[in-house]
């Protein structure tokens, strides 16, 4: 919300926006000029971002909306995000053996462990992918063993309006739609409360 709103009152100022705008003018004839390359360092880059977590690709966004337009972008992010989870999947199957848990992610890692008891279904798995941070459910259920066509399932689910949202976001951004970015950043604010207080609630309840 903060980063919404943030962006919200920067593309206010003219020169900020004119700035941008040059800026998006000068990357499009290098982009265009690698039609293979390009998309596939995008999706490269977003999967990075849903594998850890102080990387991100949204600054990325503004610059393939201007390029290839929101419906290649959305598949090209939806695309690198899933390719992310897949790997935290991977990655989560073979945490079970380290014993290196001091960094922020791994207690939040620990955190969640414990408390979640017995199968996860489709329906929690899914609860999982939308309210935590990209990279942890994919950890959480490799390290459960979740069958990987239910995490990939609800994976593919929770990243469609996440990935509709940023490229939204992203052609906020080159369009200068101030009051769409203030809207969403509020929305998904209180979207990703919502689910988080639901995936509390459903942990309390089964502790």
């Amino acid at each position: 919300m903060l980063i919404c709103v943030s962006a919200a009152l920067l593309l206010s100022v003219d020169a900020v926006y004119e700035t941008l705008h040059r800026a998006l003018s000068a990357a499009e004839p290098l982009i265009a000029g690698h039609p293979y390359l390009g998309p596939i360092v995008f999706v490269l880059f977003a999967a990075v971002s849903a594998v850890l977590a102080f990387f991100s690709s949204a600054l990325l966004l503004p610059a393939a909306v201007y390029a290839w337009g929101s419906t290649v972008t959305f598949g090209l992010l939806w695309l690198g995000w899933l390719l992310g989870g897949i790997c935290t999947y991977a990655l989560g199957r073979g945490l079970r053996g380290s014993q290196h848990r001091e960094s922020e992610i791994s207690r939040k890692f620990d955190f969640y462990v414990r408390r979640i008891q017995g199968e996860l279904t489709f329906a929690f798995v899914l609860l999982l992918c939308l309210a935590l941070p990209s990279e942890l459910p994919g950890y959480i259920c490799g390290y459960l063993r979740v069958r990987f066509r239910t995490y990939f399932a609800a994976l593919a689910l929770a990243e469609l309006p996440y990935a509709v949202g940023a490229v939204l976001l992203g052609a906020g951004v080159v369009n200068r739609h101030i009051g769409m970015l203030v809207a969403f950043g509020l929305t998904g604010a209180a979207l990703s409360l919502l689910a988080m207080r639901t995936l509390h609630r459903r942990l309390n309840q089964s502790s």
